[in-house]
């Protein structure tokens, strides 16, 4: 029997041949085996985009309302722990072990993958703790994700955009099916798109669902200095933006406030809960600026939707002289759409390797570059990648660490960079 968290998650890694093998049977039968039951509110968050983001803000405003929280996400940015968190605070390694343990010993001889395992250990720890509301984030798709084999109170479908196209069909009508698998009948549920796939419509009138759409059943409104949110039969008004910056997170907050406005019953929220939580919440990696010269963003944007609004964000930061973009991705990923989104913006390019088999190269990246564009450098990891650009780039430059999560992770790996307040080179 393993004895530490890395010692079990590389068992996880072991048993089956796949990373990724789409179907619920084999959790919901190690799920039934284990008696896996929530005895509290339960929200699940599907989407392309926008579900670390909302999933940060449901659990800062519903901690500030005062209720015991507990938070699912994935992947993880730089330790395992980050992916269970409970009042706010990651679960420690050694708390886990016990719920590792349990699935081992329900799992019998069905093989897991290493998510469905974990996500199954994650979701036992979350359902034996005290907690007044349990925030569970979907990995990939829906329908089939490990998530979903736990029924949702609230369903909250972020936005749709092309990503997992070889698991979850070729365009947003496909992939908003699968998201939609996490919809109840008879259950509530938010669907944040500004423009919604009609297959997520379509299915939630099959099944019953009670769905909120944007426009219709809420919508938010401001200017520069504050916003205002209006629902079915709620409405805040004189809202400070998220802390989160971005142009997208105001999007992700009106979805949010449609979810707590549908579980009111339940899980009644004050004004003031709103205000603090969205003005306290952190996430890193989600266009985070680290101060200092030059100045540093981080965000995980993997897919052309992401990249766009990244690129939006960085064209309203202001000017910068030279913008120096550290990039590592995975192979199957629209790498083409990525850069060019980004391409504009970028004087330099730093390409790294990243510490998985199915991650694209450097070298590979290099050749991808559009015409005009050319790679500063090649380097085996995104720490190196971005030492080379903070060597380069002056002080009123501007560097992006952006791509995939192990992109960001790396360069985060040793907490958040210290950038100099002055520089010699």
């Amino acid at each position: 029997m393993p004895a530490t968290l890395d010692e079990w998650l590389a068992h996880c890694e072991r048993l089956h041949p796949k990373s990724v093998d789409m179907t619920l049977k084999r959790v919901r039968a190690v799920r039934e085996r284990m008696g896996l039951v929530f005895a509290m509110p339960v929200i699940t968050v599907a989407g392309t985009n926008g579900k670390g983001s909302s999933c940060a803000m449901l659990e800062a405003i519903a901690m500030q309302a005062g209720y015991r929280v507990g938070l699912y996400s994935s992947p993880h940015l730089v330790h395992f722990e980050e992916r269970c968190r409970v009042n706010g605070r990651h679960l420690e390694a050694a708390a886990l072990l016990p719920h590792f343990e349990a699935v081992e010993a329900a799992r019998g001889e069905v093989a897991l993958t290493y998510f469905e395992f974990t996500t199954l250990a994650i979701m036992r720890a979350l359902s034996l703790a005290p907690l007044d509301l349990v925030i569970l984030e979907v990995g990939m798709g829906g329908r089939l994700d490990a998530v979903n084999a736990v029924d949702t109170d609230c369903a909250l479908i972020t936005s749709i955009d092309l990503d997992h196209m070889e698991f979850l069909g070729p365009d947003r009508e496909a992939i908003g099916f699968e998201k939609a698998g996490i919809l109840r009948a008879g259950r509530p549920a938010v669907l944040s798109d500004p423009v919604p796939p009609a297959s997520i419509v379509q299915h939630a009138q099959t099944l019953g669902t009670d769905l909120r759409l944007v426009g219709r059943d809420f919508a938010h409104s401001g200017d520069r200095q504050q916003w205002s949110w209006r629902g079915r039969s709620r409405r805040y008004n004189a809202l400070a933006y998220p802390a989160l910056r971005g142009a997208n997170q105001l999007i992700n907050a009106s979805g949010v406030l449609a979810v707590f406005e549908a579980l009111h019953e339940r899980l009644p929220i004050t004004a003031q809960a709103v205000r603090n939580g969205l003005a306290t919440l952190e996430l890193q990696g989600r266009f985070q600026i680290v101060p200092g010269q030059p100045v540093l963003v981080l965000d995980v944007a993997h897919n052309p939707h992401a990249v766009a609004t990244l690129a939006l964000n960085l064209d309203q930061m202001g000017f910068y002289p030279r913008t120096h973009a550290v990039f590592g991705s995975m192979r199957d990923k629209d790498i083409d759409g990525i850069v060019a989104r980004l391409a504009p913006l970028i004087d330099a390019w730093y390409l790294c390797d990243l510490p998985l088999p199915r991650a694209a190269q450097a070298e590979e990246l290099a050749q991808r570059l559009p015409a005009g564009a050319s790679a500063a450098g090649c380097y085996a990891t995104p720490s190196l990648a971005l030492a080379a650009a903070l060597a380069a780039a002056d002080p009123a430059d501007r560097i992006v660490v952006f791509g995939s999560f192990l992109c960001v992770g790396g360069v985060l790996k040793d907490g958040v960079p210290r950038l100099p307040t002055a520089h010699s080179g």
